[in-house]
């Protein structure tokens, strides 16, 4: 399966069924009255979250969405049967965006794992001449057509829910971490951008199995990443939900003069993208420890001290000092709050979708 983060859409509402014109005819009861059913209500557009979705890859394939018509009423006062509803099954974390001649609005946010939500209403169905019969008119004539179904163009927007989102540099070492404490296994090589999709890792307290961390993984970061470079701005908005970020850096990044610049380029990066994200609360970790000397890390100690700065230094191929972290990555957990997806409005005059490369998805295992 692609992973695709991305989709437009069409749905449309089921019609209602028409009223029926009839009048009661039997044996011995030459002049019945009307007898006619109404039609039935169309079917309706529903979007449910789906926790079991990772992607929208499958709304690449299909663009229109049909709800079912109601059926037409008959005579004896039978009305129609109800259109079956369309139920839309959507990851959790999508955003819903409606468009309109004004622009975008927002219809939905599936933030809750099982929330549903009716984008489109089904048509009412028509009234049979029964329904109009009265001490006045006591044999209609006419009946009540169906009401046609809403229609609406759609664009999803998949931003991952997760707790805790990795930030850094590429090869700084993030998908290695990610998979010393979580059972994800992303794919981990020695060269910049291996990493090409989120990964997802959930990370299971020992001492309470029902108490779980889920971390996002993103690919690593460059200058320029809020003006689209490498691949910067499609990945970002997967931390924007996040409680707050994991900023690591590796050690190979660290220079004499500035050993901080790394963190310094990414967190402006950060700002440029949005601001509210710049001031996210964020847990510095400098990894891959294992390849300077014990006086080069001594160094480096007391340098981030000296500079007020609480570092957690790591090597998260060989297991150093990973526990600290997450010690604190469980304390930061339980005392801050989710943020809210940050809205971009795209602009429904351009092309009609972007072309996603062809990446895959990989499924994480607890």
């Amino acid at each position: 399966m692609r992973f695709v983060d991305e989709a437009r859409i069409q749905v449309r509402a089921g019609k209602g069924g028409h009223g029926c014109l009839s009048f009661r005819r039997e044996k011995f009861v030459p002049r019945g009255g009307p007898d006619g059913g109404n039609g039935g209500d169309g079917g309706s557009v529903l979007l449910k979250a789906d926790g079991r979705l990772l992607s929208l890859y499958d709304f690449r394939l299909k663009r229109l969405y049909e709800a079912r018509n109601g059926r037409p009423g008959e005579g004896s006062q039978c009305d129609g049967k109800k259109g079956e509803d369309m139920v839309l099954h959507l990851p959790v974390g999508t955003l819903v965006f409606v468009e309109g001649p004004d622009g975008e609005e927002l219809l939905a946010d599936l933030s809750d794992p099982e929330a549903e939500v009716m984008v489109a209403r089904g048509g009412r169905g028509g009234k049979g001449n029964e329904h109009f019969k009265s001490s006045t008119m006591r044999a209609p004539r006419f009946c009540q057509p169906g009401e046609p179904g809403e229609e609406k163009n759609l664009r999803l927007e998949l931003k991952i829910l997760a707790d805790a989102g990795l930030l850094g540099l590429p090869n700084a070492g993030k998908s290695t971490f990610i998979s010393q404490v979580s059972a994800a296994r992303p794919k981990i090589a020695a060269y910049p951008f291996t990493t090409l999709t989120p990964n997802l890792g959930v990370m299971i307290d020992e001492v309470d199995p029902d108490r779980r961390m889920v971390i996002a993984d993103i690919p690593g970061l460059i200058e320029g990443a809020h003006e689209g470079q490498g691949l910067g701005l499609r990945f970002l908005k997967h931390v924007e939900r996040t409680r707050f970020l994991v900023h690591i850096l590796s050690v190979e990044d660290v220079g004499e003069d500035d050993p901080w610049a790394g963190f310094n380029l990414i967190n402006e990066e950060l700002r440029r993208f949005d601001e509210e994200l710049g001031e996210r609360q964020q847990i510095e970790v400098v990894n891959k420890i294992d390849l300077i000397s014990p006086k080069r890390l001594e160094e480096l100690k007391i340098r981030a001290k000296a500079d007020g700065r609480n570092i957690f230094f790591i090597s998260a191929r060989d297991n150093i000092d990973v526990e600290p972290l997450v010690e604190e990555l469980w304390r930061m957990r339980d005392e801050t709050a989710s943020h809210a997806p940050i809205l971009h409005f795209a602009d429904t005059d351009g092309d009609e979708e972007e072309d996603f490369p062809e990446i895959e998805v990989i499924y994480t295992r607890e």
